[in-house]
């Protein structure tokens, strides 16, 4: 067969796998609902982060040029995970398949369809994403001023538990997504004195900032969940939860950032406990870089921070934070037998989409594994969001400093004391600086 009929067949061949693909009348409740229910609803309808709902073919009709657009540009859904590297349950992508069912409806003019052939609709539980918390925890209100700059809040708030209280989901609920960039709610048990002088349920800011990092897992107490835009909430599989010591309280440090208008924020926090006592605790940690000095005008720094695991543990997800001169990030294992394996490349880290990656498969790793977090930092004018590309940047809370963090989920047998498992990781730490930069 000469060139040109080979030709001729690839593009019949490629014409027939696109039409088998793609429906000849594509409509919204045949073939596009389900995929705006899989990858979009949750962020976009009543109270969640997206400016306009996508719930109804009336919700999403006037929309369907600004789809088309967003999804052949990759810009939504957003997920940034390379998907050379790692499987991840919590995937937004869409397939290319999805891509073109969604371009073929919107080409030939964003067909409603027959109601009849709608799918199920997706239901939320009175708003909240986890299903019905057993308790709801609620801040005093804060009031957000139309401009300037905003110390993190720290806010206490008190669960009263009179024994250990297993969690199977939780959920952060601000009121104004708008002004509220992220809220970590750490677990403080009754013996750390960290902000003892906080009263319950009010926002404050304590003198220095919050030196959180020194009270969270150093210091044996863990991160309950952490909320930022895009961010799923927390739910655990059965057997495996957090654990609230009795007598702990839920401290929320919020970042708040103005927008040019006033606004009110009281964030609640919702709670869903384990029906039985799990066999496994999942325990928030992070590698972290606190010492770095990003020098001016760098476009490509490079900071890493290292842990050695000296028993045997299970990984569950992955959850790098930068700030605005956040360029890309990586996770690394490096086993006993010196072999390296990329567990999460971001290529192009967005510090407006903070996004969870939770391992379809959790990752075992043997006893001595080191893992290794890469974040890179683009310091240089070409950086749209970098504030001010003369500055040495050093680590600190505002969003015009720096942070290099890589929050990662390990497992834990639910009763072992968080002593015996932080003393032997400290052991084995002690000459660890950082890991370079």
């Amino acid at each position: 067969m000469n060139s040109t009929k080979l030709f001729a067949s690839a593009l019949i061949f490629g014409a027939a796998a696109w039409a088998a693909s793609v429906p000849r009348e594509v409509t919204f409740h045949k073939d596009v609902e389900k995929i705006v229910q899989e990858h979009c609803q949750e962020c976009h309808r009543a109270g969640e982060i997206a400016p306009f709902a996508l719930m109804s073919y009336k919700d999403a009709r006037p929309w369907a040029k600004a789809i088309k657009e967003d999804i052949l540009t990759k810009k939504m859904p957003p997920w940034f995970a390379d998907p050379q590297y790692g499987h991840f349950a919590d995937d937004r992508s869409l397939s290319k398949q999805e891509i073109d069912t969604l371009v073929a409806w919107i080409d030939g003019g964003a067909k409603e369809g027959d109601p009849k052939d709608a799918p199920a609709p997706r239901t939320y539980t009175e708003g909240w994403n986890i299903p019905t918390p057993d308790l709801v925890l609620d801040m005093n209100t804060f009031h957000i001023p139309a401009k300037g700059d905003i110390q993190y809040q720290y806010v206490v708030l008190p669960t009263k538990f009179d024994h250990d209280q297993w969690i199977q989901a939780a959920e952060a609920r601000p009121s104004d997504r708008s002004v509220v960039h992220h809220v970590v709610i750490f677990v403080r048990q009754p013996d750390n004195k960290w902000l003892h002088e906080a009263k319950a349920g009010v926002p404050y800011t304590p003198p220095g900032g919050g030196k959180d990092f020194a009270n969270t897992s150093g210091g044996g107490s863990d991160v309950l969940m952490i909320y930022t835009p895009g961010k799923i909430p927390e739910m655990w599989r059965p057997g495996l939860g957090k654990m609230i010591p009795a007598g702990s309280d839920l401290v929320l440090q919020i970042h708040y950032t103005t927008n040019g208008k006033e606004a009110v924020d009281h964030t609640k926090v919702g709670l869903v406990f384990a029906k039985e006592k799990p066999t496994e605790r999942a325990f928030t940690f992070a590698g972290n870089n606190l010492t770095f000095k990003i020098p001016p005008g760098d476009p490509n720094y490079p900071v890493m921070a290292k842990t050695k695991f000296p028993n045997e543990t299970t990984i569950l997800n992955f959850f790098p934070h930068m700030h605005v001169r956040g360029k890309a990030f990586e996770y690394r294992a490096i086993y006993p037998d010196g072999r390296t394996e990329v567990l999460l490349r971001v290529p192009n880290y967005d510090f407006f989409w903070q996004l969870d990656y939770k391992l379809a498969v959790p990752l075992k790793i043997p006893a001595g594994t080191i893992i290794e977090c890469t974040g890179w930092f683009d310091n240089s004018p070409n950086n749209p969001h970098n504030p001010d590309p003369t500055a040495t940047v050093r680590f600190g809370e505002q969003s015009w400093e720096e942070m290099m963090l890589g929050f990662y989920d390990v497992v834990i047998p639910a009763d072992m004391s968080l002593k015996d498992f932080f003393t032997p990781l400290h052991e084995a730490n002690k000459s660890n600086t950082g890991g370079g930069q």
